[in-house]
C-alpha cells in the first residue's frame, strides 16, 4: 500500500467518526409550554404571561376555583373567537392589501371593521370573568385596566404617534 492510500483512508475515518458524532448529539427540546403569546392557563393552573410579559391575574390572588371557573369561560369562548377571527380574515386581508397600496383611509376602515366584530364578545366574556371575582379582585383589575388605557394614551391617537418637533431655540436678545 501506498502513502497515499493510507493517508486517504485515515481521512475518511475520521470524517466518518465526526459525522457520526454530530448526528448523535440530540437537539435541544423546546418545553412544550414556550410559547409568550399563548393564552389561558397552563397545565399546573397558573396563567400565562401576555404580551408585556405580565401575568394578567398574577396579583389579584385567585383561588384555585376561581382559576378554574375562568379557565371554563375562556374555553367556551374559544371557538367563537376562532369563527370571529375566520370572519375578520378578509378585512385583515384588505387592510392589509391597502395598508401596502398606501391607503390610510381604507386600512383603518377595514381594522375597525374587524375590531367591531370581536368587541361584543370580548366585552360579554370580560364581564362574565368578572363576575367570578370578588370586589377587591374587581377593584385591582379595573385599577390594571385604567393603568393600560393610560399608558397607551400617552401615545396619542392613531396618526399622531411620534416625537413633537421641539420648538425652535430663540434667540437671545
Amino acid at each position: 500500500m501506498s502513502v497515499r492510500t493510507l493517508a486517504l483512508g485515515a481521512m475518511m475515518l475520521v470524517g466518518a467518526a465526526g459525522v457520526a458524532a454530530a448526528q448523535s448529539t440530540p437537539a435541544p427540546q423546546a418545553r412544550p409550554d414556550s410559547g409568550m403569546y399563548r393564552r389561558g392557563p397552563r397545565a399546573g393552573g397558573e396563567f400565562r404571561a401576555h404580551r408585556g410579559g405580565r401575568d394578567f391575574f398574577a396579583d389579584l390572588n385567585l383561588t384555585d376555583a376561581q382559576k378554574t371557573q375562568i379557565k371554563a369561560i375562556r374555553d367556551k369562548y374559544k371557538t367563537q373567537f376562532q369563527s370571529v377571527r375566520t370572519q375578520q380574515k378578509p378585512l385583515i386581508d384588505a387592510a392589509r392589501a391597502a395598508r401596502q397600496k398606501g391607503d390610510t383611509a381604507a386600512f383603518r376602515s377595514n381594522m375597525q371593521k374587524a375590531r367591531d366584530l370581536a368587541q361584543p364578545l370580548r366585552t360579554q366574556e370580560n364581564n362574565e370573568i368578572r363576575n367570578v371575582l370578588t370586589a377587591d379582585q374587581r377593584a385591582k383589575l379595573d385599577a390594571r385596566q385604567k393603568e393600560m388605557a393610560d399608558r397607551h394614551g400617552k401615545w396619542g391617537k392613531k396618526g399622531e404617534r411620534g416625537w413633537k418637533k421641539a420648538a425652535a431655540p430663540q434667540a437671545k436678545s
